[in-house]
Parts: structure tokens; sequence; C-alpha cells
């Protein structure tokens, strides 16, 4: 009986053994080894990835060269507002003007003039950059990076430190006692708009020079020594002025005594030259020229 039971009873089939080394029915079934390469047949070595071909540099569009011309517009519209600025200054009939010395006696008329030079410089240079580009002309070359160094030193040792020094000491002696600079008879010859003309926006013309345009300062050496000959040469005129009329250029100096004026006059050469390593600092500041030099000069 017990044969003939076994011979009736259904078989399950085998499983195939798992591959991999998975466990089948509680055993590890152990992976065919590796054959070893043939003697004389290397392996080969895997295939390296290709990488997709990097796609070129982006040339500079037409565009590009676009983003000069605001700056130049803006340099061009500032020596505009100075020339018209000194036109009706010169166009106004004051007492001062017709005695010795004329205009040119004041120092707000001289940075005035300073300011229209300055930025005259600047549109010539632009000018003649975009006129040079591309030409290859060493020459003009040559003659373009001596306007723009004259142009640098111009603003290093005379539009900032005198730009500054006149709106700073103006507006600080008005504040404390306006007849002693700027009497109060003045305004029936100079308007209200003319006189911040002179005396305001050149502050913010100046550095808005000098944050669209790197400027390479001179030597601090010849630098100094630069704005040191204009301050004493200023204040040897006022003297000289003073000497021939009888009167001073300023109400205040008839106030003080002449102790008083000789520490003025040495405080404001001193003052001369902080502004002008101040206006150092701030180039170096605003581009940052020992880290990250600029590559390009006249923009």
């Amino acid at each position: 009986m017990t044969e003939v039971t076994e011979a009736l009873t259904p078989r399950r089939p085998e499983r195939p053994p798992a591959r991999g080394g998975r466990r089948a029915r509680g055993r590890a079934v152990p992976r065919a080894p590796r054959s070893p390469a043939r003697p004389g047949f290397p392996r080969r070595p895997p295939r390296p990835r290709l990488r997709p071909p990097s796609s070129p540099p982006r040339q500079p569009g037409p565009l590009a060269n676009m983003a000069l011309v605001p700056c130049q517009v803006l340099r061009a519209a500032i020596l505009l507002s100075y020339c018209s600025i000194l036109c009706n200054y010169k166009a106004i009939e004051m007492p001062s003007h017709q005695t010795y010395g004329g205009s040119w006696k004041f120092l707000t008329f001289i940075d005035l003039v300073i300011q229209a030079v300055f930025f005259g410089i600047c549109v010539l240079s632009d000018l003649s950059s975009l006129l040079t580009r591309g030409s290859g002309n060493q020459e003009q070359e040559r003659q373009l990076k001596k306007l723009i160094s004259l142009r640098d030193w111009m603003l290093a040792v005379l539009a900032f430190p005198v730009g500054v020094f006149v709106v700073a000491v103006f507006w600080i002696i008005y504040a404390y006692d306006r007849e002693m600079i700027y009497p109060k008879l003045l305004d029936n010859f100079i308007p209200g708009w003319l006189n911040h003309g002179m005396h305001t926006t050149v502050l913010p013309f100046i550095l808005i020079e000098m944050r669209t345009s790197h400027h390479a300062y001179p030597s601090r050496s010849s630098g100094l020594a630069a704005i040191c000959t204009f301050s004493v040469g200023y204040i040897l005129w006022v003297c000289w002025v003073h000497h021939v009329t009888g009167m001073w250029v300023y109400p205040f100096l008839e106030h003080i005594g002449p102790g008083a004026r000789i520490v003025f006059f040495g405080s404001t050469t001193v003052l001369m030259n902080f502004l002008y390593l101040l206006g150092e600092v701030l180039n170096n500041y605003i581009w940052d020229t020992q880290r990250n030099p600029p590559s390009w000069q006249g923009t």
C-alpha cells in the first residue's frame, strides 16, 4: 500500500537554484567564479564617459558697448551745466567784480573753472576713445593715454580736493554766520539756484565721476606737493589782493587777528592735503585697485 500511495501522490517540481547568491530554502547558492583573464589578453579598460561638448563662449553683442553711452552723455551734461553756471555768474554785475582781481580772487569761481576744464577733458577723452577704437594707430593711442593721464591727474590734484573744500568750508561757515562768507546782500544779485550750482552740486558731480570711471592717482609725494603748491599760491594771491586794495576777499578775515589768519591759512593747507588723501582712499575703495585692478582705462 505504501508504494501505491507514493506512486499516486503528485510530486512538486523542483525550483532552479537562485542566482547571485540569493538564499533558496535557507541555503545560499554560491556564485559562479569569474573566469580569469586569458594570458596575453588583458582586460579591456572601462570606456570613459563622453561629456557633451561645451558651448562656445558668448560673444558680446552690439548692445554690450552701449553701456558707455550714458556715462559719456552724463559727462557732457555736467560740462554744459558748468558752462551755463559760469555764463550766468559772469553776467551778474556786482561791485566785487569791478575791483582788483575781478572774479578770479574768489575760490568759488576758480573751482568752477577747474570743474569745467576737467569735465571738458573728460568729454574730449571720451570722443577720442570712440574715434580711435579699433583703428590700431599707435600714435593716436599714445596721445589718448596722455589725455587720460592728464584727466586723472586733474581729478586727483584739483577737481576733487578743491571742489570738496569749497562745498564743505562754505556751508560750515554759512551755517555758523552767513554774513562772514555770503552776506544777505548777495541775494539781490545771485539767485538761489545759482548759489547751489556754485556751492552744492559740485560735490555730487565729482562723486558721480569717481563712481562711473576709474582714475589712476599719481604718486602720493607728487600729488601732495601739487596740492600744497596750489594752496600756498592761492593764499599768497589773497594776501596780495589785500595788499593792493586794503580789503580782504572774504569778510570773516576782517574779524580775526593776524595770528588767527596764519592758523586759518595753515589749517586750510592741511585740510587740502587731507582731502587729497581722502580722494585717493575713496578711489581705491570704489574700484578696489589693490585686489582687482581694472583692465580698462578711459571709459
